[in-house]
């Protein structure tokens, strides 16, 4: 009997350790009874599967270690009869005994998985649209849903705000410099989030916060260190601001960017890195005290109005440096909540948690809670196969199940997968 291609370890400590074979008249290959009181602790470090496992063989109840394997022969080919770390297994759990064990007693599984479970398996491996279970879906129980999505949104909120308790940890906790960070990161999304970062960490803090009550000189520190400031300007503002990058970056020996870290394509100018340098120069412009003012704010709309900056009188009419447009549009509400869901609520989370204040992870909760769905691909093909989002919550978790479950098809690990496998056992 070949391998089944599909058939995966993982697959196996899952049947084991959610009991999903038939146990009725269970017994090892040599006929002795087997009762399972618990199945162990899965051990996803080096050494036996399942730890601390309490089964009865025949009239003796055992409490040790249980080693899973596709076939009974793996055991010796994986060098385990030598190796001290599996002296204290107490049962050997296979699909198929193709070799007996002689001194080691032995489960075999395969005539007791369900071969629903098997098929239903394979076909969300093998399944290439947009999730592997879109042809199952329908079957995931309704209530199976709001756990799961709680549990997906804990996990990408801890995600995101392990990034900012790195910076934390890097700049000795200075809140005020990690919000400085954060926005730059917002404002940067979808696609010059890495430029954005780059950005900021090429300023010292304290140098920014000596410019930014000075517009003209923050666009100017800004711009330069983006490396928007070479070249022949016509225009007199990008010539002024490039005189005065000049005077910063050698009196401060500033370092700038390449040019050519920024993504212009496929983008609305409006998304252009140079209106998003020159409206995050204005909020910082506006708002000396950043972090502050956002732990005073109580309510979406009054959060959402920080955001909503006008910048330089020059940005009025030109997208990009020396090439006039008609009338701009600074930031608009799609990308004021992009940054309200990836950078604000995040930090104001995290914020709670870190300083035992939960007042402050309450309300990060409830503006996601009650800002809408984001509006992309990701959240568009959700849609199409009726898996619908109503507000932020809901669309940061379907994001946190496609990319991290779904793309990587971890169905093993995932709410919906397990339901619908363990569905093929009722």
């Amino acid at each position: 009997m070949s391998v089944n291609p599909l058939f995966s370890e993982g697959l196996l400590q899952h049947i084991w350790q959610s009991g999903l074979f038939n146990h009725q008249h269970l017994v090892t290959t040599t006929g002795e009874p087997v009762t399972i009181f618990h199945p162990g602790t899965l051990n996803r470090h080096a050494g036996p599967d399942f730890t601390a496992a309490h089964i009865r063989i025949g009239r003796i109840e055992w409490v040790g270690n249980v080693e899973l394997h596709y076939r009974s022969s793996d055991w010796r080919k994986h060098g385990h009869h030598r190796n001290p770390r599996y002296d204290n297994v107490i049962l050997h759990v296979v699909f198929e005994e193709d070799v007996p064990m002689k001194d080691l007693p032995c489960l075999e599984l395969q005539h007791r998985i369900p071969k629903m479970l098997l098929q239903r398996y394979a076909q969300l491996r093998e399944q290439a649209a947009f999730v592997p279970c879109v042809p199952l879906l329908p079957r995931v129980p309704a209530e199976v849903w709001p756990n799961w999505k709680s549990r997906l949104l804990e996990e990408r909120l801890e995600r995101k705000t392990g990034i900012l308790m790195n910076w934390l940890q890097q700049n000795r906790f200075n809140w005020e410099e990690v919000c400085f960070r954060a926005m730059a990161q917002g404002f940067g999304m979808p696609v010059n989030t890495e430029a954005f970062v780059q950005l900021v960490q090429s300023i010292p803090f304290m140098l920014l916060v000596r410019q930014r009550l000075d517009l003209r000189r923050l666009e100017a520190l800004l711009f330069g260190q983006a490396g928007m400031l070479s070249g022949n300007f016509t225009d007199p503002y990008p010539r002024d601001l490039q005189d005065e990058y000049r005077f910063l970056q050698h009196k401060y020996r500033l370092e700038s960017m390449p040019a050519h870290s920024w993504q212009w394509l496929r983008m609305r100018p409006s998304a252009f890195p140079t209106m998003r340098i020159a409206c995050f120069a204005a909020l910082l412009h506006s708002m000396p005290h950043l972090f502050s003012r956002l732990l005073e704010v109580e309510a979406l709309a009054t959060l959402e109005q920080l955001f909503f900056v006008e910048p330089s009188p020059y940005w009025e009419l030109h997208y990009r440096f020396d090439i006039p447009s008609v009338r701009t549009t600074g930031i608009g509400t799609a990308t004021v909540h992009h940054i309200l869901i990836n950078a604000v609520i995040p930090l104001l989370y995290l914020y709670g948690h870190h300083m035992g204040l939960p007042q402050y992870s309450t309300r990060a909760l409830r503006f996601l809670q009650a800002l809408p769905a984001e509006d992309n691909h990701v959240i568009r093909g959700w849609g199409e196969v009726a898996v619908t989002a109503a507000t932020a919550t809901d669309s940061q978790s379907l994001l946190q199940l496609k990319q991290y479950y779904c793309e990587t098809k971890r169905c093993l690990e995932c709410g919906i997968g397990i339901s619908l496998l363990r569905d093929t056992t009722s």
